[in-house]
């Protein structure tokens, strides 16, 4: 009982810890024109001195993947299309940074760069136009000085001090349960020598 508990409370700790490390997680605090957009996957790229956003990308190729993606200033962002969905283009809503790629484009393969720059500093939301109707959007979010929000908290329903976790049964509950178990055990056993016969057994043919 010992060993199994407490396997179960290591097991439940690193749980709990799990859920307080993903409630700290911090994210860029995304207009709701870009958390409306399709697809919605984030992307953390700080520290990386390029990324590939896809255009057209998901089942119906009407998204960006990744939505929302996190980046440093001099990163060079290049939008790839994918060919589905029919023909995108990406555009600023608002926002510091001027995204403009032009007429859209159906080609497979078709890229479009934009290098990121310090008066890009900021949150920019950006969309397909053709597709700006059906949640075409994505955001850029630009350097370490833009509004965040903590995410992920209480998703997973583990408490921070794992003390509260499930209700406390103390060791002489356990002692009764399992002889009150063992005791039925035996009326059931007893009930079943004694009765569990067919009324008609052992009577021959005299029925």
């Amino acid at each position: 009982m010992r060993t199994a508990g407490g396997a179960t409370a290591a097991v439940a700790a690193s749980a709990g810890a799990t859920g307080t490390a993903a409630a700290q997680e911090e994210q860029p605090d995304w207009p709701s024109g870009v958390t409306g957009g399709n697809l919605g996957e984030y992307m953390d790229a700080r520290g990386e001195s390029e990324v590939t956003v896809e255009v057209g990308a998901g089942d119906s190729g009407l998204a960006f993947n990744p939505t929302q993606l996190w980046v440093d200033t001099g990163t060079t962002i290049t939008f790839e299309w994918t060919g589905s969905g029919g023909a995108h283009n990406v555009v600023t809503v608002e926002g510091e940074a001027e995204l403009d790629s032009g007429d859209p484009v159906d080609e497979e393969g078709y890229t479009y760069e934009y290098e990121v720059a310090e008066e890009d500093a900021g949150i920019t939301h950006y969309h397909c136009v053709p597709h700006d109707a059906v949640g075409m959007h994505a955001g850029i979010a630009v350097g370490e000085d833009v509004p965040t929000v903590e995410t992920g908290g209480g998703s997973n329903g583990w408490p921070e001090n794992i003390a509260h976790v499930g209700i406390p049964i103390h060791a002489h509950w356990v002692g009764i349960a399992a002889m009150l178990g063992i005791a039925v055990t035996f009326v059931f056993t007893f009930y079943m020598l004694k009765y569990g016969e067919s009324a008609h057994t052992g009577h021959g043919g005299n029925q």
